[in-house]
């Protein structure tokens, strides 16, 4: 099993009606988004900060250190503060500390294979997360899920770009989708995707380990990214690419002002803004449509 270092990040200095238009959730949220880009795999907020994980191979204090300082934040002091913790079984560790059942849409409900108390919906998703992404409870994850229970997927292709633990990916096949691709360019989320979508019945959905090189003659009718902002655009070319015309893209793992940069960035690929949602302290699912 993989070694992991848990950071342990303290805020102080927010106010809980963000009075001085600052809330925790926003400092969080903003934590997140910053130390994905830095490999770090889970985020768990709470009420006076955040606990997040990285694999031990992957850490560096000089990183951490560096975007500590360069946070937007005036008045906001984040205390920092590690230690190594050894391979274990994360799915317990997942199912006793942080992950809870959730239901979204009225339509989806989403926990795991140790809950016994949960919701009855339509569409039943047993995740299993491990230290993989995407369990439903980030604005992101659920504004996509939300997507997918209003668009009509049946006899589709769909694709599911940076799939972590494949909970997009096993709705759009629960949903009636003909063919779903998933990839994950980290390979223990890989496996835990792989795990998820035999343990919900769609050992159909082929899950790929890699980056954007291996969309190169995939094609789709829908195409899913819930990354960031800048791997995003760095690979919108080969997105579209995959895109049929009149198919659409949803995209999220970055907030509503960043909205102009990843249209600005689709455009020259004939993709043109459908429209977004928002969520939580700003997070947004923007669809965008291919140009026939």
């Amino acid at each position: 099993m993989n070694d992991y270092i848990e950071l342990r990040l303290d805020v102080d200095g927010t106010m809980p009606d963000g009075e001085n238009g600052v809330t925790m959730e926003t400092v969080t949220d903003v934590l997140a988004a910053m130390l994905a880009e830095d490999g770090f795999e889970s985020f768990c907020p709470d009420h006076a900060g955040m606990t997040a994980y990285i694999r031990k191979d992957d850490y560096c204090g000089d990183k951490l250190r560096a975007l500590l300082e360069e946070l937007p934040f005036q008045d906001i002091t984040v205390t920092a503060a590690t230690h190594t913790v050894e391979g274990q079984d994360w799915n317990s560790e997942w199912e006793k500390h942080y992950f809870q059942p959730i239901v979204v849409g009225n339509e989806c409900v989403i926990h795991s294979s140790f809950h016994t108390d949960y919701p009855v919906c339509k569409h039943d998703i047993v995740i299993d997360p491990k230290m993989a992404f995407g369990t439903g409870h980030h604005a992101t994850t659920s504004q996509i899920i939300e997507q997918l229970l209003d668009l009509p997927l049946k006899g589709k292709n769909v694709i599911d770009m940076g799939t972590g633990t494949g909970i997009l990916a096993i709705l759009a096949a629960m949903r009636g989708a003909e063919h779903v691709t998933a990839i994950e360019i980290d390979p223990a989320a890989e496996a835990n995707a792989r795990e998820n979508v035999v343990t919900n019945g769609h050992p159909e959905i082929d899950v790929h380990l890699g980056d954007a090189s291996l969309l190169k003659g995939m094609h789709a009718d829908i195409f899913i990214a819930n990354i960031n902002r800048n791997i995003i655009t760095g690979d919108m070319a080969a997105y579209a690419t995959t895109l049929k015309a009149g198919g659409l893209m949803l995209l999220s793992g970055f907030y509503e002002s960043d909205i102009p940069v990843v249209v600005n960035a689709a455009k020259p690929f004939g993709l043109s803004e459908e429209t977004h949602t928002v969520k939580g302290d700003n997070w947004t699912c923007l669809v965008l449509k291919k140009n026939l």
